[in-house]
């Protein structure tokens, strides 16, 4: 569905650059390169045309990113991904420290433990 969406977007795109680039910025559009004979065939309303389809596809442009930012949405609770899940469990849970020594500066040496010497027997 996703891909679907993807390509009617980029389709609606490629159409809306031609539409933008086919007006004319003064507001005379296609309708300033003819001639008034040509008025005769319907191209007077050449630049109302344009806006509107400019509009129609702008505004599908929109529905469509709607469109695709749900079905992505759905398309990944569905999916479900356990192996993922089970990383991000096991990642969150603390580890064990080990067992609590003493923080000592590089470079200096480690204190040793000894045991206490028991007392001699007899005396």
């Amino acid at each position: 569905m996703y891909l679907l969406l993807l390509i009617i977007a980029i389709i609606v795109c490629a159409l809306l650059i031609l539409m933008v680039l086919i007006q004319n910025p003064k507001g005379g559009g296609l309708s300033s390169n003819f001639s008034s004979s040509s008025q005769l065939m319907g191209v007077q309303k050449t630049g109302d045309f344009l806006e509107k389809g400019t509009w129609i596809l702008a505004i599908t442009l929109m529905v469509i990113s709607l469109a695709m930012n749900v079905a992505v949405k759905s398309g990944t609770e569905k999916s479900g991904n356990s192996d993922l899940n089970e990383k991000i469990q096991k990642a969150s849970k603390p580890t064990a420290s080990p067992a609590a020594t003493p923080m000592t500066m590089p470079g200096t040496p480690q204190p040793t433990t000894t045991k206490p010497v028991a007392p001699a027997k007899g005396k």
